[in-house]
């Protein structure tokens, strides 16, 4: 079994894959220690698995997982979590803007029994306005909601130990809240500056709608982190204010109509809809959207159902193991 996994997802990077492989296998061996590369083809369109699947067959210690369709960052990076054998895990962007070199930073704080090892990028080269101050702005809310103090959740360039990963489910989004998720079992965390490099061929598969919906997956987060063990908290406190805010309308409403003898319909009409709209639909609003979400974690976390479908697995000497429909 390898030391140390490190687990790629790619879409459409046939122009950086070889680069990528020679780059990575070279930091690893000045390492001494066992490793192994799984690469996740999620769903490109391009060369990307026939460069991937040439490279497995002259190396035993390349992975790759061939998704069925593009499932999404966060969807390729739990394949390959689930097909990595190592010890320790680092996952990392397959588009080179993270630089294979920074890797020994991330071997040595594992080494000093941190659970997850974080990259920053301290020193960002992206668009100010488009990219820097949302993400500055999101990775600020992010460790205040969480308690987690890391600078930068939206980077991939992370390490993990193995069983940490596995008390963590991802699915949708999520990928970028690992930290903060696994916080909640207690890990230690911490970071280490990375270099933030530009991509030198191919497209960015990134823009300023991911960053949007980073915000919703804050709340969800939150929720998660704050409410998952004992979600009356939440919805007996929502539920209360609602009810006590109903009921004291109510109530004054009983008294301009029996004690003042007030025409309650033609004077206060509007009053009573709205106390009957505080004691049912916002209440019901809530519950709605939340539910939704522990029905989705309901939906993965004890079935273990995975988020995507895996195509084949290449591993060593170019076998292939086909995946039943």
């Amino acid at each position: 079994m390898p030391k140390y996994s490190i687990v790629i997802p790619l879409h459409n990077e046939q122009e950086n894959v070889t680069d990528l492989y020679d780059r990575l296998k070279a930091v690893m061996e000045t390492s001494g220690d066992s490793f192994e590369i799984v690469f996740v083809d999620d769903g490109s369109s391009d060369e990307t698995f026939h460069m991937l699947g040439q490279i497995a067959g002259v190396d035993s210690r390349i992975t790759v997982v061939r998704l069925r369709r593009n499932f999404g960052q966060t969807s390729a990076l739990a394949a390959g979590f689930d097909n990595a054998r190592g010890e320790y895990i680092i996952a990392m962007d397959g588009d080179l803007q993270h630089d294979p070199s920074d890797i020994p930073l991330f071997l040595e704080k594992i080494s000093e029994g941190y659970d997850i090892v974080s990259g920053w990028r301290r020193v960002r080269i992206d668009n100010l306005w488009l990219r820097r101050i949302p993400s500055r702005c999101a990775n600020w809310l992010m460790a205040k909601l969480s308690g987690v103090d890391i600078h930068d959740f939206g980077t991939t360039f992370k390490a993990y130990r193995r069983d940490i990963l596995e008390q963590v489910p991802l699915y949708g989004e999520l990928h970028r809240f690992i930290p903060a998720l696994a916080s909640w079992h207690g890990a230690s965390i911490c970071e280490v500056p990375i270099r933030n490099v530009n991509r030198e061929r191919g497209a960015s598969h990134y823009g300023i709608s991911r960053t949007f919906r980073v915000f919703f997956d804050l709340i969800t987060i939150r929720f998660l982190l704050k409410y998952l063990g004992r979600p009356l908290h939440f919805f007996g406190t929502v539920g209360m204010m609602g009810v006590f805010g109903g009921i004291g309308i109510t109530t004054w409403l009983f008294v301009e109509k029996f004690v003042y003898q007030s025409h309650v319909m033609m004077e206060h009409g509007p009053m009573m809809i709205f106390a009957a709209v505080l004691l049912l639909a916002g209440l019901n609003l809530l519950a709605i959207g939340l539910l939704g979400e522990l029905q989705v974690r309901h939906y993965h976390e004890p079935t273990r159902r995975a988020p995507y479908s895996v195509d084949r697995v290449l591993r060593s000497h170019s076998e292939e193991q086909s995946v039943p429909e």
